[in-house]
């Protein structure tokens, strides 16, 4: 399905295709996964947990969410994050709504 990774220290967002959360933990290097919504159409962020205590390089934000360190993916989910599907949000729209600290 259709992702998104967002990468801080480059400051990109790229279309990616994962099949299931062991791609998405591939794709953030970590098996700690922690989420937040990204508006209503059931998108989600997924970052490592223990970005913070990692020191891991390279911060996000979007809109009004706690900064994210290290790398991120935003994937579509069903039943508040029970299954996944592909991101709704347009990558345009995401990256006028991310900013990189």
């Amino acid at each position: 399905m259709k992702a998104y990774l967002i990468t801080p220290e480059t400051q990109s967002i790229d279309e990616v295709e994962v099949t299931g959360i062991d791609d998405i933990k591939a794709l953030i290097g970590y098996d700690t996964l922690e989420s937040d919504a990204v508006g209503p159409d059931g998108d989600r962020l997924y970052f490592d947990e223990e970005c913070f205590l990692r020191g891991t390089p390279g911060r996000f934000q979007i809109d009004t969410l706690v900064p994210v360190s290290g790398k991120g993916v935003i994937v579509g989910t069903t039943d508040e994050g029970a299954a996944l599907r592909d991101v709704v949000i347009g990558i345009d729209e995401l990256r006028g709504r991310t900013k990189y600290l």
